[in-house]
């Protein structure tokens, strides 16, 4: 197999500006198809775009033949030893700073300082703001203390973090109401919330009035609010995902400045590129939407830029669990915006200059000026 030629993305470091940590675990064959997909495992998960990927890309980082068959894979991948994959797949992706979400944790996973000592890259930490409201209430908040214990909370936890993130499109959608909720609409919220909780249980924000009051308060914050958009696991209603829905939003917090990070956007990736060409403060990647569609990343990056400001459009993996999400999703990103650059070039709309300037932008200069990471 002919090797692939120079690429306008060759030593251009990268900001991973949204990802998780990963499992420090061994796998065996379905704990490791359970990670690899948002469908989790079962059949046809390694016969996919990114099972594919992961032998054509990742065998050979483990010292494989590409195309391994998938036994042979996972054999050397347990030869080999979790934390050796992990630093060797991590180490080729030429990332420099991870920006962390550790909000979510259905098994034990890396912390960012973990993540930082696994790869001597720098990781910060994104703070999710629906953990803050159901720590409150575990902790005793009352209906009319709630307010003011997820304020304290917001402000502690974010001391070093260098952004907010929230889970509407898993718990209401994203057609939100624009206007900040009174005080009287979230006592009676969080009145609603404690009575399901005595009820059921089960501690779990999912009420639009508070997932305003969480956001608005994030946007009080000052720091970058990311909100997850499309593609997610079964938990998700696809069609309340779609960024559109966010519009009135928008309009209601661009005088305040606050950049608004759309993670994913697939398969909404042409809405949420008009969202960031029509709102100065809005920005999108296409996060686990790169690894996932595998071979079609480039097509999926051109279409997003087809609307959407180079300097507007960022480099995030959403990684989680597997060293293997890390290493396609910073590989095919590369590919995919090098021939989407490259095929300019060759068109004559824009200088072979501009192409390794905009390299640079997308690969980590937009993140680190949206999230200010040169003064943290």
């Amino acid at each position: 197999m002919s090797a692939r030629p120079s690429s306008l993305l060759d030593g251009v470091e990268l900001v991973d500006h949204h990802c998780h940590g990963v499992v420090r675990r061994d796998l065996d064959r379905q704990s490791f198809e359970a990670l690899l997909t948002e469908a989790g495992a079962g059949e046809g998960v390694l016969d996919s775009q990114i099972g594919f990927a992961v032998r054509r890309w990742c065998a050979p980082v483990l010292g494989l033949p590409v195309h391994s068959p998938p036994d042979e894979y996972l054999a050397r991948r347990a030869e080999v030893g979790v934390d050796e994959v992990t630093r060797r797949l991590l180490a080729a992706t030429g990332t420099t700073s991870y920006l962390v979400d550790g909000g979510f944790e259905p098994e034990p996973i890396t912390s960012p300082a973990e993540l930082a000592l696994l790869t001597g890259a720098t990781a910060y930490e994104i703070v999710r703001l629906e953990g803050l409201a159901e720590e409150a209430v575990l902790s005793g908040a009352t209906a009319s203390g709630f307010a003011d214990d997820v304020r304290r909370l917001l402000w502690d936890r974010s001391r070093d973090a260098v952004a907010v993130k929230t889970i509407a499109a898993y718990r209401v959608g994203l057609d939100l109401s624009p206007e900040r909720p009174s005080a009287a609409d979230v006592v009676a919220a969080v009145d609603r919330w404690l009575a399901s909780v005595d009820a059921d249980g089960s501690v779990r924000c999912a009420d639009e009035v508070l997932t305003r009051f969480l956001v608005w308060e994030g946007i009080d914050r000052g720091l970058p609010l990311q909100i997850h958009v499309g593609l997610g696991d079964s938990e998700v209603d696809l069609h309340r995902c779609d960024p559109l829905l966010l519009t009135r939003l928008l309009r209601a917090t661009e005088p305040l400045g606050v950049p608004v990070m759309l993670l994913h956007n697939y398969p909404f990736h042409r809405h949420a590129g008009y969202l960031a060409q029509v709102f100065p403060h809005v920005y999108v990647d296409l996060g686990l939407a790169t690894h996932n569609v595998g071979r079609a990343a480039g097509r999926v990056i051109a279409e997003t830029l087809e609307l959407a400001p180079f300097g507007k459009f960022l480099f995030s993996s959403d990684a989680f669990g597997l060293p293997e999400l890390y290493h396609l999703g910073s590989l095919l990103f590369r590919r995919g915006l090098d021939d989407f650059l490259t095929g300019g070039v060759a068109a004559g709309d824009w200088s072979a200059a501009d192409a390794a300037r905009v390299a640079r932008m997308i690969g980590h200069e937009n993140a680190r000026r949206a999230y200010r990471l040169e003064h943290s």
